[in-house]
């Protein structure tokens, strides 16, 4: 069973950075649309769709299921565990600033510049890979 739950967890993980990763790229061409215009409400439906769908469920599956295989897999007191959680909170921190952003660009609000939305792509990047080596290589 722990297998099976790994391997969903995993499934989770890849939906959940899929989205971290491509919703600040489509704030990128939200801010060059006019408001009001086809292309913004596309947009508009594109993000709310992207985070309500793909990007919640698949970071409340994570959680859930990474979790369990912590405790199941008797992880909770590696000191590699502590770091990646905390990696993990920074990433639910991302998660919430960009959901903030959904809402602002739903009320037609362009909250920050594209250069903005560029840069912060790249944070779920960084969080991800120090994630990845904090698991696969348990450096303490």
């Amino acid at each position: 069973m722990y297998r099976w739950l790994l391997a969903f967890h995993i499934i989770a993980v890849i939906a959940w950075m899929a989205g971290m990763l491509y919703l600040p790229r489509l704030f990128v061409y939200h801010c060059a649309a006019d408001v009001g215009s086809m292309q913004s409400e596309t947009f508009k439906v594109m993000e709310r769709r992207l985070l309500r769908a793909i990007i919640n469920p698949a970071m409340i599956v994570t959680w859930v299921l990474g979790l369990w295989l912590a405790w199941s897999g008797g992880w909770f007191a590696a000191p590699w565990l502590h770091a990646k959680l905390v990696l993990v909170l920074g990433m639910m921190g991302v998660h919430g600033i960009l959901s903030k952003y959904v809402r602002e660009f739903a009320a037609d609000k362009r909250p920050k510049s594209q250069r903005f939305f560029r840069i912060i792509n790249e944070v779920p990047t960084v969080l991800m890979i120090l994630i990845v080596i904090l698991v696969v290589v348990k450096p303490f």
